[in-house]
């Protein structure tokens, strides 16, 4: 008459008397659930799924055991809701703790005053093919103008508002009216910032008269850089933080990251005279020694190595929050107390 195996992980019906020992394939230790992970003690396979975990083939080899474990004792419990003392409090089965490692400690966030380091920075080809055509560009346009310094004519005046043209040397001695602002574009309405003279009509906006006199420009002023604002975004991975500024053909001899713990200065010149910066302060740790620029024609791209692998909640880390001043509570405290007298 076959009986049915009670160890762990078997569940096989056997005939006790052909009982080998080696018959049986098992597993002596304890079931072990932590962290969604399903496992046996005495083996090193782990699984999330419970059917993969009772399908665990066992890892130790012995004879079938026809003995069924006693079931564990349950407490006792009265109508208060307090439990009486267990008559066997002993264990029916070896017990083992596991213990979980510790948590590692959080790094503490260094000063922002830390000297700065500039980051290593790489160039890719792609790049280096932009920039020599650029080059190539910017000589053959300097040999034009070096070749030809006279004023073209019919050249109009570079002043805002001044609507003359070139006809020759007498008109560089005609009085220039133009507007020494700059065109406001607000709620329709359209006017110089130096005299404010509105209008809804494009027309009659370019047809308004200079209200500043002076003399006429007839080659463009060569304003050398100029700051301008460029779109940039930023991603993560596990361990990086990149950041990526869309600037075209920026130049690698007058582009450079300074960085320390937290904080990040950025500045980028490209497509010849423009010129970017921006000062992050991190919302994160990060290692600068093993921090990278990578450099590309359509983009610049900040790859920052994390101190501790965690998920940045975002990329700057917010100014933090003043307190309400103890001087106002006082006033209003004096102000309350003068009215109640």
């Amino acid at each position: 008459m076959s009986v049915l195996c009670y160890n762990k992980g078997c569940g096989q019906r056997f005939d006790p008397e052909k009982n080998p020992d080696d018959v049986c394939t098992y597993h002596p230790g304890v079931p072990v659930f932590h962290d969604a992970l399903k496992g046996w003690s005495c083996c090193k396979r782990r699984t999330t799924d419970f059917s993969d975990f009772l399908s665990i083939v066992g890892c130790t080899k012995g004879p079938h055991n026809k003995e069924k474990p006693p079931e564990p004792v349950k407490p006792d419990v009265t109508s208060s809701g307090e439990k009486k003392d267990a008559v066997d409090p002993k264990p029916k089965f070896n017990e083992y703790i596991i213990s979980a490692p510790k948590p590692l400690e959080a790094i503490r966030r260094p000063s922002a005053d830390e000297p700065m380091v500039r980051m290593q920075h790489k160039v890719s080809a792609s790049l280096k093919q932009a920039l020599e055509k650029l080059k190539l560009s910017d000589n053959t346009t300097e040999k034009k103008e070096e070749d030809s310094d006279e004023i073209k004519i019919g050249t109009s005046c570079k002043n805002g508002g001044c609507t003359k043209s070139f006809d020759g040397p007498a008109s560089s001695e005609d009085v220039c009216s133009y507007h020494s602002g700059f065109p406001i574009f607000h709620e329709g309405m359209k006017y110089w910032s130096c005299c404010k003279r509105k209008t809804s009509d494009f027309n009659t906006f370019l047809s308004q008269e200079g209200c500043t006199k002076g003399t006429h420009v007839w080659r463009k002023k060569d304003t050398g850089k100029k700051v301008v604002p460029c779109r940039f975004d930023w991603h993560q991975t596990g361990g990086q933080v990149i950041i990526s500024i869309y600037a075209k053909n920026s130049v690698p001899e007058l582009s450079y990251v300074e960085a320390n713990s937290t904080t990040l200065n950025i500045h980028i010149l490209f497509e010849g005279e423009k010129e970017f910066e921006q000062k992050i302060n991190l919302w994160g740790v990060i290692d600068v020694s093993k921090s990278v620029i990578n450099m590309m024609a359509a983009k610049i791209e900040v790859a920052m190595k994390k101190s501790e692998a965690m998920s940045w909640a975002r990329l700057d880390l917010p100014p933090p929050v003043s307190p309400p001043k103890e001087d106002n509570k006082e006033k209003e405290e004096a102000d309350s107390e003068d009215e109640d007298e």
